[in-house]
């Protein structure tokens, strides 16, 4: 079972919680053994010096419960002499404190070597069964040369279980402090997220039919209400589109509802009473054209529709001044009737990556256009020149153009402007539309503007291979 964001906070905060305990518990317990090894250690020193200034002088050993008694002072009631000794410089113990014998402190070979070189060392000594040694081996000098050696050890019996106790307190602490975090962290994972429930609850009440509604900001300027306000523009996105998507198909509906009309009535008015052939031949080659008009627009809208989708399918080189040619002949045959002239401006050799079938559909559907916009004797232009890493295609007119106000209005779906039409008044208004959705499925664009000769001119820009 998948665990929620708010579980998953939760642990994500418990477990950095956890590894920052962990560390700075492992930090506070090596801190604080230093600072209590640092004090022991000053202690021994201090003991060790008062030992070498006050050591025998004589076979009198009085000192030596002098020093006793500054030891218990300094490490408490448990020490004893035999935790301090002298040497001479050869490392061996001196007469006086083997008289007294006790147990024997040893003299590593690198206490050896550093006291021979006039430096302090000190060591843990392990004790089997018994509490650990600290121990100083401090050199005495006298005018830079090594007289003697002394030796002072103390227990850490007090130290390990101070540090002991600490040890269990950590313990203790730190699955407390964990729990705590798993505690508060679950609460703050709650209350930072209470209003992405009210959200979601908020996007569930809204539905197709329902797309005016609009989640609620905070007015903090937070990421929450970031997200809201991304969630909102992707609600105004999808609202446009099924408005769009309506628009659409209501005209869509539109666009058949006529020829099956006419259609109808023709049939109808066919088999009402007898006719003959001729009558009978009139009707069905009247219901025949109807059939036909009914036909390429059905293929329009599919072709629309693919385009829109990203025209899937595979891809290649595709030259273009062939292409460009190729469609000046075909409107060239259309505008024959209306003694229109169709010319290629001296085309540059352009190649790109796409569909060539759709571009030839995509510039035939923009001359088609230019022919039925242009009065008899005009002129039709195609030209494909190159413009900063692109191929540009542009059909140009000598018609009346468009006005600005409509620039953007002719490449929306059965939009036809009559003003200025000359011929097929019958075009189903999806020619621009198609052409545009096939140059952005290339990456590309088709944009309009006013020819040099006054008429209009569609620019269609593609990338180059």
């Amino acid at each position: 079972m998948a665990l929620s964001i708010r579980g998953r906070l939760t642990l994500w905060y418990t477990a950095i919680v956890l590894a920052i305990l962990v560390v700075v518990s492992a930090l506070a317990y090596s801190l604080l053994r230093w600072s209590v090894l640092q004090e022991v250690d000053a202690s021994l020193l201090t003991v060790a010096r008062v030992v070498a200034e006050t050591g025998p002088a004589s076979p009198d050993l009085d000192w030596e419960r002098d020093v006793e008694a500054l030891m218990r002072d300094f490490f408490g009631p448990e020490l004893s002499r035999r935790f301090f000794r002298f040497l001479d410089p050869r490392g061996v113990p001196a007469a006086s404190a083997r008289a007294r014998g006790g147990e024997p402190l040893p003299l590593t070979p690198t206490a050896r070597a550093n006291a021979a070189r006039g430096e302090t060392t000190f060591e843990t000594l392990p004790r089997e069964g018994r509490d650990d040694l600290r121990l100083v081996t401090l050199p005495i000098l006298e005018r830079g040369a090594v007289t003697g050696i002394v030796q002072v050890a103390a227990p850490l019996g007090r130290t390990e279980r101070t540090l002991g106790r600490f040890r269990r307190s950590l313990l203790v602490l730190v699955p407390v402090g964990v729990g705590l975090a798993a505690l508060g962290g679950f609460t703050l994972a709650r209350t930072a997220l209470r209003p992405v429930d009210e959200m979601t609850r908020d996007a569930r009440r809204i539905s197709a039919e329902d797309l005016a509604r609009r989640l609620e900001r905070h007015g903090t300027g937070d990421e929450l209400d970031r997200l809201a306000d991304t969630l909102n523009g992707m609600l105004d996105r999808l609202d446009g589109a099924f408005a769009q998507l309506r628009r659409f198909a209501a005209d869509a509906a539109h666009e058949l509802r006529t020829p099956l009309t006419v259609l109808r009535g023709h049939l109808e008015v066919a088999l009402r009473a007898e006719r003959s052939p001729a009558e009978y031949r009139r009707a069905l080659a009247t219901s025949l054209g109807e059939v036909e008009h009914l036909t390429r627009l059905a293929e329009d809208l599919l072709l629309l529709s693919r385009a829109a989708a990203g025209l899937p399918g595979p891809r290649g080189p595709v030259e273009l001044e062939p292409l460009l040619r190729d469609v000046a002949r075909d409107a060239a045959v259309l505008a024959a009737p209306g003694d229109i002239t169709v010319e290629v401006a001296a085309p540059t050799p352009l190649a790109v990556l796409g569909d060539a079938g759709s571009l030839r559909r995509a510039l035939l559907n923009l001359a088609e256009n230019a022919v039925r916009y242009t009065p008899d004797g005009g002129r039709v232009t195609l030209a494909l020149t190159r413009e900063d890493g692109t191929a540009s295609l542009a059909v140009s007119d000598t018609g009346p153009g468009i006005d600005p106000a409509d620039a953007e209005r002719v490449f929306q779906p059965f939009v036809r402007l009559e003003t200025g039409r000359v011929r097929n008044p019958q075009g189903s208004g999806l020619g621009l539309a198609i052409a545009r959705s096939i140059a952005v499925a290339h990456g590309g664009s088709l944009d309009l503007d006013r020819a040099p000769e006054g008429g209009a001119r569609l620019t269609l820009r593609l990338p180059l291979a």
